[in-house]
Order: structure tokens, then sequence, then C-alpha cells
């Protein structure tokens, strides 16, 4: 819950004046994710809500809704005309020169920019210097209590066991059927997550073949529903939490071979992407061991370079991770050189995916871990252990 003097020791801690945090339309998350606004609240006019470094908070709403924000502290001020509202903004960063807001300069970091430039103008134009309000964001929306970080790992131990309910289920159907289609094993996959109780926002990716060659492919009934074969590689990508208020995600990937030896190209490539992964990982344990900070960017890098170095640079297409929280993509620091340049700081008690991979025509390997950083600073990886090997799926089970 939204604690305001928590929130004021925040904003001094790194130099800012005051945090100016605005909505229209549900269009900035963050905004009400920070302030507890309730998640069906729906409100039709633009609202404002300053707080200052020290002292107390100011309210600007319209006066169609002027209890939308009753549940905050601070006093209200009601505006109706669009004069009323500009005048009412100068009013509520008066003497705060460096202002915070969910905004990043060119767009450089698109996770954070919820404000609209024309709303950054009209705050500018009271001689208020904007600045990102990107780590204040992740200290009060991003990082995990104690009761998430035990639900994490509750659903991380359903989301690692959903590799054996899905790799069996393929070595049954392939030995009795010979082939068993991707979209089969997605559903197995879900039925093993309604077993557990656990829900997720999006069916799981089960690719076979050039489909694990796509990292966003989504296996539906039709044309492209692959049947997977003895002979097959295969990629299953999947994630899901418990079916509980502000429960969070457990993001896991894996790969198998249908068979029961695994050809040495497929390990080949894998014994990459796992360097890398584990470059990452380790990446991190090294700066929390140091004491020393670290940004997202740094870890991308990290895993990056192994994978350049062995030939494979344009074939990893996407960032190492992503922020991991109530949503699969949270909204704390990614691990990203590549998309963006992140520069938010990896915070303890935040969980973010390690996921490199390489990508080509035939085929694609991803290795994905979760990493979690405790109050006490201690780095766990999530999701039992990190895939050393290709699973040979028909000699496992």
């Amino acid at each position: 819950m939204f604690d305001l003097a928590t929130v004021q020791a925040a904003l001094r801690d790194h130099g800012v004046d005051g945090w100016l945090l605005y909505d229209f339309r549900g269009l900035n998350v963050l905004a009400r994710r920070v302030l507890s606004l309730p998640e069906d609240a729906i409100l039709s006019r633009r609202w404002f809500y300053f707080i200052p470094a020290q002292g107390e908070a100011r309210k600007l709403v319209h006066r169609i809704e002027p209890h939308a924000l009753d549940h905050l502290p601070g006093s209200p001020r009601i505006y109706l005309r669009w004069q009323e509202l500009e005048a009412g903004v100068a009013a509520l960063t008066a003497g705060a020169p460096r202002v915070a807001m969910e905004y990043v300069p060119r767009n450089a970091n698109p996770y954070v920019s919820r404000v609209d430039a024309g709303t950054v103008e009209l705050v500018r134009s009271t001689g208020v210097e904007v600045v990102p309000s990107g780590d204040l964001v992740q200290l009060f929306e991003a990082c995990w209590d104690d009761e998430q970080w035990a639900m994490h790992r509750e659903a991380a131990q359903h989301t690692r066991s959903a590799y054996d309910a899905a790799f069996a289920f393929v070595a049954e159907r392939v030995r009795r059927d010979g082939s068993v289609r991707e979209t089969e094993v997605q559903q197995r996959i879900l039925d093993h997550f309604r077993q557990h109780t656990l829900v997720c926002d999006h069916p799981p990716i089960v690719g076979v073949g050039p489909h694990s060659g796509d990292p966003h492919y989504e296996p539906a009934p039709g044309p492209h529903d692959t049947a997977m074969k003895e002979g097959d590689f295969v990629l299953i990508d999947l994630w899901a939490k418990l079916d509980r208020s502000r429960a969070v995600y457990s993001d896991l990937t894996r790969v198998g071979f249908v068979g029961t030896a695994v050809p040495s190209r497929y390990e080949e490539v894998f014994r990459i992407v796992a360097r890398a992964r584990d470059a990452a990982i380790d990446r991190v344990r090294t700066a929390y061991a140091k004491g020393e900070p670290l940004q997202g960017w740094q870890v991308d890098r990290a895993a990056r370079e192994v994978i350049e170095k062995a030939g494979h640079g344009e074939a990893f297409c996407h960032r190492t991770g992503h922020s991991i929280g109530q949503e699969t993509h949270g909204n704390g620091a990614n691990m990203d050189d590549l998309e963006t340049h992140e520069e938010r700081r990896v915070l303890p008690r935040t969980c973010f995916s390690v996921e490199p991979g390489i990508y080509l025509p035939e085929f694609g390997v991803r290795s994905e871990v979760n990493v979690y950083i405790d109050k006490e600073r201690r780095v766990h990886v999530t999701g039992g252990e990190p895939q050393t090997a290709v699973v040979p799926i028909l000699k496992a089970w």
C-alpha cells in the first residue's frame, strides 16, 4: 500500500524535489500501481498527484470526479476549465525545480515513458525540469514483498514440473502414435497449470524445428500446427502464476530432442546459449558480492558478448531478460542493451528473466531462468537447476 513518508525518503535519496504522477483513462498504469488505485477504478478525467520531497502532498482532480484520490493523503485542488487545469499544474509543482515523471528523453525506454509529450510540455512550461522516474517506479511497483517472493517460489516449482509433464506426454504419444501436435502439448501444459491452480495471460509456446527459431511463435490449430515426431527438436517456453491476489509470475524456457541421442549440432548451439545465460547470472552475482551498482544493460552485455564471440551475434535478436511481476513482463529494469539502453538499476527485491537465445532457420535455442535478489541482497536462480544439456526426450521418459 502507498506510504507517503517512504516515498518522500526515496525522493530525497534520488536527489529530486518531487514526483508528479499523472493519468488519463488508464494510460499510465505505473502511476496507478504506485498510488494503489483499484484496478477497476474507472476515471474519465485527467488527474495529478504531486509528492514533494518534503511537506504535504497535493492533488489536482476534475469537478466531475472530486473524490478520485480521496484514499491518498494531501489537500485537493478542483479544476473544471482547461485554464484551471494548467494553473493547477503550476501550483502543484511550485517550489520544486526538479520533478520526476514517467518520462524518458527520446522515448529511449518505452516501458517507463507513459506520460504523453504534451503533458510533459505543459509541466516544463511552468519552469520545472522533468526527469525520469524509472528507479522510483521500481521501488514502489516492481519490488516484491515476502508474500510475493513465497508465491513466486511456489509457482516456480509447478512451472518447472510442467516440463516433466510435457516431455513425458511427448514421449508417450510419439511411442504410441508416432507423433503429437504442438497444440496438444500446449494443452497438456495448460492442464498441468489448472491442476496446480496456476493461471497465465497467454498460452505457452511449443515450437518444433523451424518454429523454435521464431522467438514469439504462437502455436494454434490449423495448417501451421506441426506434428513432432522422432528426430525433431522442440522448444517450450511457459509462464504462470498462482491464482491469488498480487501473485507474481515464473517464466521458464527449456529445449528437448525427440530421440535418445541428441545430435551434436543442437548440443553445440545449446552450450553457447547456456554459457551466455551463466555469464549474465555471474555478472549479477559479482556486482552484488562487491556491492557495486548494476544497470540492466550491463547484464545484457555480459550474455551478448558470449554469443557474439561465438559468431552468432545476429541470431540473438532480443534482449537478455525482462522484469517479472504481476504481469509476465513486469515494470522493473529489463536486461537490455539491444532494444533499449536500460539504465535502471537492478534492485534488491526485484525479479527478472535471463533468457539468451540463438535463432537459426532450421531451429532455435533459448534457455530461460528467473533471477531474484532478496532483501538481504542474495541472488537466487529459481525454477530448478538451470538446464545443462538438450533433453533426450525418448531416453529420459
